[in-house]
């Protein structure tokens, strides 16, 4: 009740802000909210409050720099409650669409758009009500909950990765910030400057989920002052001249758009200790530093966590003749049936691994061919995806029936296509993610594992299968797990101990 009648104070603004990561800008950032309801007597519109997010970012990896642009569109209810939204996300490797709308308090109903793929439609239960992301900041504001010292639980549901997640929030402090208010140009640089600023009494609040831990600044009106992540990425309100013009100006230079030191795959990397030859190694001991190891699936199948030091051992008897040792389940016919929970959902299609496409059905049955023998089948699809798809590093949320029809992709899109086929001919697939050690670096990375008795890593992207010994893996699951990783980059050690 006390969020329903302090909604109503909610009115029209719009906030703009620069985005940096580590040494220089990388884009920039708009958040629009706006009261609707009746203009003329008889009009019948319903009153609700309409918020609008847009990013604009210019990513840098490997020297190439990539735009990416994310939006989400949401109508609100003047109770803060979710109606509808669509949320969208576009780069030069994928477009991606979501169409979301609450029917009474119990379901969501989704329309999913990824270029490639056919449209989808699916129903999601609502077992409470839902939050998203951009929803957030007015949740706090205007539900009473900013109070120092005080820590509770949301349920928050991500657009763009269909998954919900629980969110630990906890409000730190109250502060009276200064933020630019206007801004002039000079004729010197031909930047704008700041002309006037403002004071915003904000109150600082951290966000954790899966050990990441975000902290905003949030004024009373629920809009975000500033934010900062664990990876260096920071977004501060400024005027709209600052951030968006001096960035249409400027983002033609590469170096500039991208900033100093921001390749996301060079300075994220973790130099090894020693040299590896990781084709030749069928043991890998790791000690594991300087983050805490909860939450992370590092124990199971090849990998035994003892202590901090992690050992991989590579699966053995795929390179031998029919006789020899073989994963008990090497041998198995497809399809294979579903005969526990895990092996379910490594079957089952999903909004970006479309298992169920009638096009990578058809791909599947013609690289499997007349063998239905698992441990082939999962052979014979590793050295496809590799000999098919361009390797190129791209930023994207990829979708598997895109992935087929653009033929191209890094690591995430390798295995996005083999999890989706491996699934649409009955093998049991999901995806693994972790770092892999090349040429003297430890690389964030993923790859899939298959069912055969065991889970066996295989790896596409490289043509390996199995997958060799240096492969680390800390989660199993897609993008919304995945996102777990960030709590390890700049601060994850790996010593590798001699055997």
């Amino acid at each position: 009740m006390r969020l329903a009648e302090a909604a109503t104070r909610v009115g029209p603004g719009a906030s703009y802000y620069a985005l940096s990561l580590g040494a220089g800008p990388i884009g920039y950032a708009s958040s629009t909210v706006d009261t609707i309801g009746p203009k003329a007597p008889g009009d019948t519109t319903t009153p609700g409050v309409h918020v609008l997010e847009v990013m604009v970012l210019d990513i840098e990896a490997l020297g190439s720099v990539q735009r990416v642009e994310l939006t989400t569109d949401i109508l609100l209810t003047r109770e803060l409650h979710v109606r509808s939204f669509q949320a969208s996300f576009n780069s030069d490797a994928a477009r991606l669409s979501a169409r979301g709308s609450v029917e009474g308090d119990s379901a969501l109903v989704l329309d999913i758009d990824a270029r490639g793929s056919r449209p989808q439609h699916r129903r999601v239960p609502l077992e409470r009500p839902l939050v998203l992301p951009a929803q957030l900041p007015l949740q706090l504001a205007f539900g009473g909950e900013l109070q120092i010292g005080k820590t509770y639980t949301l349920r928050i549901f991500d657009p763009t990765l269909f998954a919900d997640r629980d969110v630990a929030v906890q409000v730190l402090a109250e502060s009276t910030l200064i933020v630019p208010d206007s801004a002039s140009r000079d004729s010197a640089s031909g930047q704008w400057v700041v002309a006037r600023e403002d004071t915003v009494h904000a109150w600082k609040v951290a966000q954790e989920y899966g050990g990441i831990i975000m902290e905003s600044w949030i004024d009373d009106l629920g809009s975000i002052v500033s934010a900062v992540s664990p990876i260096g990425f920071r977004m501060e309100r400024t005027a709209f001249e600052i951030a968006v013009e001096n960035w249409r100006r400027a983002r033609g230079t590469a170096r500039y758009a991208a900033g100093q030191n921001s390749d996301v795959i060079q300075t994220t990397a973790i130099t090894a200790n020693v040299r590896l030859a990781p084709e030749a190694l069928t043991s890998l001991r790791v000690r594991v530093g300087n983050v805490t190891l909860q939450g992370f699936d590092l124990g199971g199948g090849r990998q035994r966590l003892a202590g901090d030091t992690l050992t991989v051992t590579r699966e053995t008897g795929f390179g031998e003749g029919p006789n020899g040792p073989r994963p008990s389940g090497f041998d198995a016919r497809l399809p294979m049936a579903a005969s526990d929970t895990a092996l379910a959902a490594a079957l089952a299609a999903e909004a970006l691994v479309q298992s169920d496409d009638p096009r990578i059905q058809a791909q599947a049955r013609q690289i499997a061919g007349r063998e239905r023998r698992a441990g082939v089948v999962a052979q014979l699809l590793t050295h496809w995806v590799y000999d098919n798809l361009e390797k190129k590093i791209t930023v994207s949320v990829p979708s598997a029936a895109q992935v087929l029809e653009d033929r191209r992709g890094d690591c995430n899109e390798h295995t996005v296509l083999y999890v989706a086929l491996a699934r649409a001919l009955g093998l049991p697939a999901r995806t693994a993610a972790g770092v892999v050690y090349l040429r003297g670096h430890f690389y964030y990375h993923a790859w899939p594992e298959v069912w055969l008795g065991q889970w066996v890593a295989v790896d596409p992207t490289f043509d390996q299968f199995p997958a060799d010994a240096a492969h680390l893996r800390f989660v199993i699951g897609g993008l919304a797990r995945q996102v777990e990783l960030i709590r390890l980059i700049g601060r994850l050690q790996l010593t590798v101990v001699p055997s």
